[in-house]
């Protein structure tokens, strides 16, 4: 799967959408295995850029959520509570993770383009 570009990415491998939209991205899907538990943040909880804002569980590890830039929580995707493994099949579709709402856009501008985030997979961070 090729890392959509109308996507903001970190380098802990969350993606950000225009509309707000968080998850993670395929690298860190694969990374992880199959996922089993996802814990799912308080709609309304106003989150600084770089908060963990939730857990993902796998078979292999467990793994913190940190929120790509500050906003308010506008939605949760309930659908993880049951299907977590909706992050593996779709992590940039129906496995979105949360909502933010009033997102910085100096911070979003400030995120990796899919280029940049590609070369940060190669070079083997």
């Amino acid at each position: 799967m090729s890392t959509p570009q109308d996507l903001r990415y970190t380098k802990d491998h969350e993606w950000l959408r225009a509309d707000g939209s968080v998850g993670i991205t395929q690298f860190a899907q694969d990374q992880l295995g199959d996922v089993v538990f996802v814990e799912l943040p308080e709609v309304g909880r106003t989150l600084k850029q770089g908060e963990a804002f939730g857990v993902v569980e796998s078979v292999k590890s467990v793994s913190d959520l940190y929120s790509p830039v500050s906003g308010k929580i506008a939605k949760v995707n309930q659908e993880l509570v049951d299907h977590p493994e909706l992050i593996n099949q779709d992590p940039y579709g129906v496995g979105w993770i949360i909502a933010l709402e009033g997102v910085d856009d100096a911070e979003a501008a400030g995120l990796l383009d899919a280029t940049a985030y590609e070369a940060e997979q190669e070079g083997g961070h």
